[in-house]
């Protein structure tokens, strides 16, 4: 049998990868730097104990912490970059665990920031911001803080758990190193007696959506063997991050966990159940319609869960090359304007994507935006329109923190968790319509709109029921149910049943999806795609009947960065996020795709 080798990062031709020297020139300026940061902590810790000494002593303190951050973050984002291109590397994975080491370390030296400012008299931060101009750019960090004072603990526990930092991250690091340096899938057969090589990115970016069902089901029954044999440990990761989360909600004097992620999103408890509940409820008769549909067209006697992802024509898995793609993609985000262009057309010149598939390469993609420097940006470019929507909202998170790192300051530059995912999803959209909206071939037509609703099926089914599975699972554990394999391979079963009905067979490789996003180690990560998904959206359909204007309101938000809260920021785009209306109308634009669809067979 013929076996298609996968590379290893050194054999990965050097134009499919980042450029990191751009971050550092070489690991001896790198461990430099690493060395200096941490020296550099006692120009921060000389302020404790000096807060209240006026506005100009806070300024100062405020300033050299923020620099310091921002070090650290440059430091830290070359180590976790290196790690994710070969987590398989002793030497990567040494020098992630250091600069984790390291974060740790100066995250309980500088907690007392914090506390001290918590212990100031009341009316005190009002009366500094007041007396020193200066301080206002640090408005919104203060502000964030005082909301947080009552679930403070006192500074010698602060700087406890600080100081754990390592450990509490402890349920990720563990799922990451697994499926990027241990976890191993066995190879499938293919025709003509050739064995194909499996693994997490290639099953997700390429067989998942392969025309030939038995090529899908092969590869599907390889991926699902791989991930029963780390069920049990990944179940025991899990339930260390909600345990952890618990505890932390009770000792910071929260309802539940979920109150807790919640706050620091900044997201009441209502609008979170909201999305959950309506986009389930109406969006599950629309995603009936297209099961039955693809059953139908590809001529399948039952539906599995890996087959609901399969092109329903052999044009829609045509390869499309990376050149090809990015023209595409600067084509259509064109339409926000010559300063966003540049910004894309940079990462295509400058290596700012990571496109390989290499053996220990962290699976998915993310986009990872250090301060003061440039977005990198890492997925596995298998020649799919998928790729190609992929590629677009990788693009879409670089746009909106290049914009944010130019318009604030670093404190200022991260937006809630819940807005997020806008800007991402934003990029999608605008790529489905401004494909549709110049072709008039029926094909070419019918191809994108499947890829609309693959943008649809990530956000607003993948990962919006992974957020149900949260509100179920923590639920159980805050009564005290063990968190174990079973339970979350039943609870994951019993929702997707009950999003798809008997339309789509829910067997025990869809039960075990609860294993295959780190979004889980996010806090309440997996629910906020479906809100960008949604304000997107809605922001777009006034951009194409508005024009200019809606433009210049998206790119303001996108400037503010985390300046204003995430309504606000949702607010200053055009979207009001605190009822149902954007929610439902999205919604219903899915519904309007499937009927699309349906129509073109």
């Amino acid at each position: 049998m013929v076996m298609v080798k996968r590379l290893a990062r050194g054999e990965v031709p050097v134009e499919e990868t980042w450029n990191l020297d751009d971050l550092f020139p070489s690991v001896n300026a790198w461990e430099a730097e690493l060395a200096a940061v941490e020296a550099g902590v006692p120009g921060v810790t000389a302020f404790r104990g000096k807060l209240a000494g006026g506005p100009g002593v806070l300024l100062a303190c405020l300033e050299a912490a923020e620099a310091l951050e921002v070090r650290l973050m440059r430091v830290g984002t070359y180590a976790r970059l290196q790690f994710a291109e070969d987590g398989t590397s002793p030497v990567n994975q040494a020098a992630a665990a250091r600069v984790g080491a390291l974060a740790a370390r100066a995250s309980a030296e500088l907690s007392f920031v914090s506390s001290e400012i918590l212990e100031l008299p009341e009316g005190t931060i009002e009366r500094y911001l007041a007396q020193e101009p200066k301080l206002a750019s640090f408005r919104r960090v203060l502000e964030n803080l005082l909301e947080h004072k009552p679930h403070r603990l006192a500074s010698e526990t602060e700087a406890a758990l600080a100081a754990l930092g390592e450990v509490l991250s402890a349920p990720y690091n563990v799922y990451s190193r697994s499926k990027s340096a241990d976890m191993e899938f066995d190879p499938f057969e293919a025709e003509a007696g050739a064995s194909i090589p499996n693994s997490f990115a290639l099953y997700e970016s390429q067989y998942e959506q392969a025309n030939d069902a038995g090529v899908r089901r092969r590869a599907f029954a390889s991926f699902v063997r791989g991930l029963k044999r780390y069920q049990n440990t990944f179940a025991a990761t899990f339930a260390a991050e909600i345990s952890k989360n618990i505890v932390l909600a009770r000792v910071r004097r929260h309802e539940t966990a979920t109150h807790l992620l919640l706050h620091s999103q900044q997201v009441p408890i209502e609008t979170y159940s909201r999305i959950l509940d309506t986009i389930q409820a109406e969006l599950a008769p629309h995603m009936r319609r297209l099961a039955k549909l693809r059953q139908r067209v590809l001529g399948l006697d039952k539906l599995y869960y890996c087959d609901i992802k399969a092109p329903l024509t052999p044009e829609d898995g045509e390869a499309i090359g990376f050149d090809a793609a990015s023209r595409m993609v600067l084509e259509a985000l064109a339409v926000l304007g010559p300063e966003y262009g540049e910004i894309m057309r940079a990462a295509f010149q400058h290596r700012w994507i990571d496109r390989s598939d290499n053996i220990g390469k962290s699976t998915g993609a993310f986009c990872a935006s250090p301060y003061g420097a440039h977005s990198y940006i890492l997925m596995t470019w298998t020649g799919t329109m998928r790729c190609v929507f992929t590629l677009a909202h990788e693009l879409g998170h670089a746009g909106h923190f290049m914009l944010a790192m130019r318009s604030q300051r670093a404190a200022n530059t991260r937006p809630s968790m819940f807005f997020v995912e806008g800007p991402s999803t934003m990029n999608e959209v605008i790529l489905g319509n401004h494909i549709l909206a110049r072709s008039d071939d029926r094909r070419a037509r019918r191809q994108v709109i499947m890829q609309l609703l693959g943008t649809f099926h990530h956000n607003f089914v993948t990962h919006l029921l992974e957020g149900e599975l949260q509100r179920h699972i923590y639920a159980l554990a805050e009564k005290g149910i063990p968190v174990t394999a079973k339970l979350l391979g039943e609870t994951k079963g019993k929702i997707l049943e009950a999003f798809w009905g008997d339309t789509v067979a829910i067997d025990e490789g869809a039960r075990l999806t609860w294993m295959r996003q780190p979004h889980y180690y996010m806090g309440l990560y997996p629910y906020t795609y479906a809100a960008g998904l949604t304000a997107a959206v809605a922001v777009n359909q006034r951009m194409r009947q508005e024009g200019s204007p809606a433009v210049d309101r998206w790119l303001q938000a996108l400037k503010a960065g985390g300046a204003l809260k995430p309504m606000d920021l949702m607010q200053l785009a055009g979207v009001d996020m605190t009822g149902p209306a954007p929610i439902k109308a999205a919604v219903a634009y899915v519904g309007s795709l499937v009927d699309q669809l349906e129509a073109s067979f």
